[in-house]
């Protein structure tokens, strides 16, 4: 007896995780079909796109001046293409907290949401999750490290948990002193040892901002506290996390590092399906697995991040922010590696004890954050 292929909205298309996703749905016919594309201003990957997955909608972010008549334009794209009727699965891919919305329309509209918008979580965790309760919508991780987690999670209760532990890769500077990172250049920032990345991400790998962002994520996905999430380094990005349980036992997710597979799992979520995709894991291939603590004195915005999010309030969504617009001026070569730090300690300091309990509040603390980092890259220019 033949099913419906479910309808997935895929935002964020001409991304790395985008193409991933498409590729995976190509895969997978039977069951899934992209319903609903979006791009940020890649115009000519999204037509490219388009043309080859015939979706319902198609909607461009920004260049939206010659676009063809029927496609969306503007923000509000992601928010239609995320509450399309046709559409059963959001796969969130949109970087940064313009995601944010989206997510919450597709929560609202009853529909689940495969979240690889960490950011979405970090801005405003407590009002996204009690938003997909209230509407008995899912949020389903796409994140390697969580989706590691609701793998190794599957079955078990809440108070079987001792901790959670996250892994890192340990980004291009694992092995780099202190003030080798701080003078480090655009080209050795984006060169990423194991993934293959936008560029704000990996700046944020190497600056281990997103295991930051993974850790406030994970609080919020799974309920477990803050001083029961460890970080890691594991250079080969085999294991993707651990859960240790209280009785002593630790069960891990390994595999090899394509993204391929936690987006399946997340459409598929709590079923596994057979996908040619990705290659059979051989152990001996690997080799040896090795682990390192976290230098802290050498990536401050880790511990930025942890300790922003323990806070509460506006303080991660500051912290967000201040690293968005400063990851954009090191891009933009405006400010030094060393400065994104700086900026967002500044941000924190000033901001991070703002009230965000709604979403007016977090979003306010959002826009303050980004205007003060601004102001302090133009006005450190050239010193």
């Amino acid at each position: 007896m033949s099913v419906t292929p479910k309808g997935v909205a895929l935002l964020g298309a001409t991304g790395s995780i985008g193409t991933s996703a498409l590729r995976v749905l190509a895969r997978q016919p039977a069951r899934f079909r992209a319903v609903a594309v979006t791009a940020h201003a890649n115009r000519d990957a999204l037509q490219t796109i388009a043309t080859a997955v015939a979706p319902a909608y198609v909607g461009l972010v920004e260049g939206g001046d010659t676009l063809p008549a029927d496609w969306g334009r503007g923000a509000g794209c992601l928010i239609e293409a995320a509450t399309h009727p046709a559409v059963d699965i959001v796969i969130n891919a949109v970087v940064g907290a313009a995601g944010l919305p989206a997510t919450m329309a597709a929560l609202r509209a009853g529909k689940r949401v495969a979240l690889a918008n960490k950011e979405t979580l970090v801005v405003a965790g407590a009002i996204v999750t009690a938003m997909a309760a209230e509407h008995g919508a899912e949020l389903v991780p796409v994140d390697s490290e969580h989706s590691a987690i609701l793998q190794c999670l599957a079955g078990r209760r809440p108070e079987e948990v001792r901790r959670l532990v996250l892994t890192a890769s340990g980004g291009p500077f694992r092995t780099w002193d202190a003030s080798r990172i701080a003078a480090a250049t655009r080209a050795d920032a984006l060169r990423h040892p194991t993934w293959q990345m936008g560029a704000k991400i990996t700046i944020d790998s190497a600056t281990l901002a997103n295991k930051a962002l993974e850790v406030i994520e994970a609080h919020h996905l799974f309920g477990v506290p803050y001083e029961r999430i460890d970080v890691v380094v594991h250079p080969q990005s085999i294991i993707h996390s651990f859960v240790e349980f209280v009785d002593g036992s630790v069960l891990a997710q390994l595999g090899t590092p394509t993204m391929e597979l936690p987006i399946l799992y997340a459409l598929t979520w709590p079923d596994r399906v057979p996908d040619a995709g990705v290659p059979s894991f051989d152990a001996v291939a690997w080799g040896g697995l090795t682990f390192e603590s976290v230098r802290h004195d050498a990536f401050p915005m880790l511990a930025l991040g942890i300790e922003a999010g323990r806070r509460g309030g506006a303080a991660p969504a500051v912290y967000n922010a201040a690293n968005e617009v400063a990851v954009a001026a090191f891009l933009a070569n405006r400010i030094s590696f060393g400065d994104i730090p700086r900026r967002v300690a500044e941000a924190l300091e000033e901001l991070g004890g703002r009230a965000g309990d709604t979403l007016e509040q977090v979003l306010a603390a959002d826009a303050a954050a980004r205007a003060q980092v601004e102001a302090q890259v133009h006005a450190h220019a050239g010193s």
